[in-house]
C-alpha cells in the first residue's frame, strides 16, 4: 500500500453511481481482521452449534457467511453508494442470525435491531450521502488520481477530504453527526439499544457482532467517512467535530458505568462494546494523525480481546449453563484454560502492556494531547479504570471464591472446536504488542503518520 490503491468498477454502472471497490489502507485493514477472525468464529461456532444441538444450521451458517460478504464489501467500497448498499446487505443478513431461536425474545430483539438499524441508515446516513452528492462531483472516497498512486497517500500527510473547500460551519458539523449517528451500527447513544437487546442470540452470533463484522463495520464506517470524506485536516478547524467527540466521550463513559452495574455476562460485554467502540469514533473525531492511527489500530485490538471474551462467556454456557457473573465463583478452577484466556483478553481491552490494546490507547490518549483536548485523554483513561471494574471481578470470582456446594471439583473445559479459536485468539492479544508495526506502517499513509 505504497501509494498504490487497486480499484475495481463494475461495467456498465455509471461514475459516481455504480458499485466500485478499492483497497485503502483502512479498509484493507479491517478485512484481514473480519476474514481472520471469521475463520475462527465459524470454526467456534460448529462446536457451539453441535454441542447445544441447534436447528436450522444451515440456515444459520449461509446467514453467517453473506454477513462476512458484506462486511468485506464494506471494507473495500470505493464510494460512498457501494458503502451504503453492503451496510444494508449485512443487516439484512445478520437479522436472521439475532431471531435465531424463535423465541418472543429474539422476535423482540430483532425487530428493535432491524428497526434501529435500518431507520438510521436511512433518516440520516442516505440523506447524509444525498447532501454530500449536491456539494461534490464525484462520491468516490479517493480522487481519480488516486489509482495508480497517489502521492498524498505515501507523503507522510493526510489525504485530503472529497468535501474540503466544499462545506464549512454549521453546515459541516450537521454534515458530520448525520453520517456518524447514520451508521447506527456505530452503536453511538442514543441509538445504542439493539446492541444489547442482540445478546438474545447464539455466542458465535455475538462474537459476530461485537468483533468481527457488525459493529467493526460501523466504527470503520465512521472513521472511513472521517478520514476520506472530511479529511483529518478539515476536521481540525473551527471545532467542527466538537459535537461528536462530546457524543463519543459520553457513550464511552456512561456504557462503561452501565457495564459495571449488569449481572448478566454477555450483557456486561455488550456495554464494554458500546463504550469501545466510541473510542473509535472519538479518536476519528479528535482529527489527529496520532488519533485516527489509533482509531485505526483499536479496530484491531478491541476485535481480538472482545471476540475472547465473548468467546469464554459462550463456553461457560456450553460447559456450566450459566449466565450470570454472580455465577461464576471457582469455576475458573473447573475451566483454568477458558478463563486463564479472558485474563489475557481483559487486559489487552483495559490497555495493560504488553498486550496489544496499549498501543492504541497510547496513540489515542497522544492524540488528545496533541489537539489540546487534554479532557479527552483523561475520558479514555477514567474508561480504561472502569474497564477493571467490570473486568477484572469476574477473573477474581473465577478463581479465588471456592464453588457453590453441590458442584463437582476437577477440569471440565468446553469442546476442542471452541477452545482453538480461544487460545489463538488471547495469544494474538499479546502477540500484536509486539508486532504492532506492521500495521502502523499499513495505516500510516492514510492517517498522515511518518513510517
Amino acid at each position: 500500500m505504497d501509494g498504490g490503491v487497486p480499484a475495481l468498477g463494475l461495467p456498465g454502472t455509471m461514475s459516481g453511481l455504480g458499485i466500485r471497490f478499492e483497497v485503502e489502507p483502512i479498509g484493507l485493514l479491517f478485512a484481514l481482521v473480519a476474514s481472520g477472525l471469521w475463520v475462527l468464529t465459524s470454526l467456534y461456532g460448529f462446536g457451539y452449534m453441535r454441542a447445544h444441538h441447534e436447528e436450522n444450521q444451515t440456515r444459520f451458517f449461509t446467514c453467517f457467511a453473506l454477513a462476512i460478504s458484506a462486511a468485506i464489501g464494506i471494507a473495500f467500497a470505493g464510494d460512498l453508494v457501494t458503502l451504503f448498499l453492503f451496510y444494508e446487505m449485512l443487516t439484512f443478513s445478520t437479522f436472521p442470525l439475532v431471531t435465531h431461536a424463535g423465541t418472543e425474545a429474539a422476535v423482540r430483539a430483532g425487530r428493535l435491531y432491524l428497526g434501529i438499524l435500518v431507520s438510521t441508515s436511512v433518516l440520516f446516513l442516505l440523506l447524509a450521502i444525498l447532501w454530500t452528492s449536491t456539494l461534490t462531483d464525484s462520491l468516490r472516497f479517493l480522487p481519480a488520481s488516486a489509482v495508480g498512486g497517489l502521492p498524498s497517500l505515501a507523503a507522510g500527510a493526510p489525504p485530503p477530504g472529497i468535501l474540503e473547500g466544499r462545506i464549512d460551519g454549521p453546515a459541516a458539523g450537521l454534515l458530520l453527526m448525520l453520517f456518524a449517528y447514520g451508521v447506527g451500527k456505530a452503536a453511538l447513544m442514543p441509538f445504542h439499544r439493539w446492541l444489547p437487546a442482540a445478546m438474545v442470540a447464539p455466542t458465535p452470533v455475538s462474537a459476530l457482532l461485537h468483533a468481527v463484522a457488525v459493529v467493526k463495520a460501523g466504527v470503520f464506517s465512521v472513521l472511513k467517512i472521517a478520514v476520506y470524506v472530511f479529511g483529518i485536516d478539515m476536521l481540525s478547524k473551527d471545532g467542527l467535530s466538537d459535537i461528536l467527540m462530546g457524543v463519543a466521550a459520553i457513550t464511552i463513559l456512561a456504557a462503561s458505568i452501565r457495564a459495571l452495574s449488569l449481572d448478566n455476562f454477555k450483557a456486561r460485554l455488550a456495554y464494554s462494546t458500546i463504550s469501545q467502540l466510541s473510542y473509535i469514533v472519538l479518536g476519528a473525531a479528535l482529527a489527529t494523525s496520532a488519533a485516527a492511527m489509533g482509531a485505526g489500530l483499536h479496530i484491531l485490538m478491541h476485535a481480538l480481546g472482545k471476540i475472547t471474551l465473548f468467546f469464554v462467556a459462550g463456553a461457560v454456557y456450553v460447559v456450566a449453563h450459566k449466565t450470570n457473573v454472580s455465577q461464576l465463583d471457582g469455576l475458573g478452577r473447573r475451566m483454568p484454560f477458558t478463563f486463564g484466556a479472558f485474563c489475557l483478553a481483559s487486559f489487552s481491552i483495559i490497555g495493560l502492556p504488553p498486550f496489544g490494546g496499549a498501543w492504541s490507547k497510547w496513540f489515542l490518549v497522544t492524540g488528545a494531547f496533541e489537539s489540546g483536548h487534554f479532557w479527552m485523554g483523561a475520558v479514555f483513561m477514567v474508561s480504561s479504570l472502569l474497564s477493571i471494574g467490570y473486568l477484572m471481578p469476574i477473573v477474581v470470582r473465577a478463581f479465588f471464591r471456592p464453588l457453590p456446594e453441590g458442584e463437582e471439583e476437577g477440569l471440565n473445559e468446553a469442546p476442542l472446536l471452541m477452545l482453538l479459536p480461544i487460545a489463538t485468539t488471547a495469544l494474538a492479544c499479546l502477540v500484536v504488542f509486539f508486532y504492532t508495526d506492521a500495521v502502523y506502517d499499513l495505516l500510516a499513509p492514510a492517517m498522515g503518520m511518518p513510517k
